[in-house]
């Protein structure tokens, strides 16, 4: 019942943001739409984000087709530790992923965190693409699904626990407008599963509504800001929404992305919903991610 009602709101509230972004058509006249205009003289809007994150989330970019992605994502302990700490400085979590443009619709990626050790997979498909001319198609529309392994070792091995008590799942549609050449928006509704949790009350599906955006300064400057909320957070631990504000660097071949987070891990199942920080506390990380762009192939 309870699950019921909070995937009730969810899509409640999505409808509500949807209706914002997308005029009196609805989205499967939209994929229509796009799919007959596709074509040489389809004039789509590009870059509604420097890179493939708005911060910690996912934005609707991918790689350019037949381009790999190497992202370094690095998160600094909390402002809070002190002098001692360095502010933070002296501790960190990093995870490290590649990620490939199969097409230009289709990418692929693999990565690995010291948080929890775990290992990642997701791909990322555009459903609907922003276009001009001949047609207009007001959003980029984009499916994501990822596979998580947590792979450090149980605190209490004897208790019988199975391969499958590590995985975990994620679901996202991504729905992103560039208005304006410096001015992009993006919602972000999500479903998390966990095939084990810590407590008996805790949830194994998790439903989060997750908004983003990014305000241009220079032509290769921007400013990026993103919250998500939980709509069923876990019960047996302290968790908080994750909010996050920084700033994006684009120097062609780097992309640069300087922030401030209340989420120490950087993976979407944790920061989604196992976020620990509060602002309000000093809880903040300092962190940044370094994409590099290697083409593999010719376009």
């Amino acid at each position: 019942m309870l699950s019921k009602m909070l995937t009730r709101n969810l899509f409640l509230v999505f409808a509500l943001f949807s209706s914002f972004l997308l005029p009196a058509q609805g989205l499967l006249d939209l994929l229509e739409e796009e799919a007959a205009s596709e074509g040489p003289e389809a004039e789509y809007v590009s870059t509604a984000f420097f890179s493939t994150r708005v911060i910690n989330g996912q934005s609707v970019e991918n790689p350019y087709p037949g381009d790999l992605i190497f992202i370094i994502s690095h998160h600094f302990g909390s402002l809070n530790q002190g002098s001692y700490e360095l502010f933070g400085i002296d501790n960190a979590t990093i995870r490290m992923g590649f990620e490939y443009g199969v097409n230009d619709r289709l990418a692929l990626s693999l990565g690995r965190s010291t948080w929890e050790k775990n290992f990642d997979g997701f791909f990322k498909y555009k459903l609907l693409r922003q276009q001009t001319g001949l047609r207009e198609v007001p959003v980029t529309v984009s499916w994501f699904s990822g596979v998580y392994i947590k792979s450090e070792r149980w605190a209490q091995p004897d208790r019988g626990y199975d391969f499958h008590h590590r995985m975990s799942y994620v679901h996202q549609v991504l729905v992103a407008r560039k208005f304006s050449p410096g001015f992009s928006l993006q919602l972000t509704p999500a479903w998390v599963h966990k095939n084990l949790v810590p407590g008996a009350d805790d949830p194994n599906d998790l439903f989060v509504l997750g908004a983003g955006g990014r305000m241009q300064l220079t032509p290769w400057v921007s400013f990026n800001a993103e919250y998500f909320y939980r709509f069923n957070p876990p019960q047996s631990f302290n968790t908080w929404n994750s909010f996050s504000i920084g700033f994006d660097f684009d120097t062609g071949g780097h992309v640069f992305q300087l922030h401030f987070t209340n989420s120490q891990p950087m993976f979407e199942r944790a920061f989604l919903t196992e976020t620990r920080g509060n602002w309000i506390d000093g809880d903040i990380y300092f962190g940044f991610n370094i994409t590099r762009v290697f083409g593999l192939r010719k376009p």
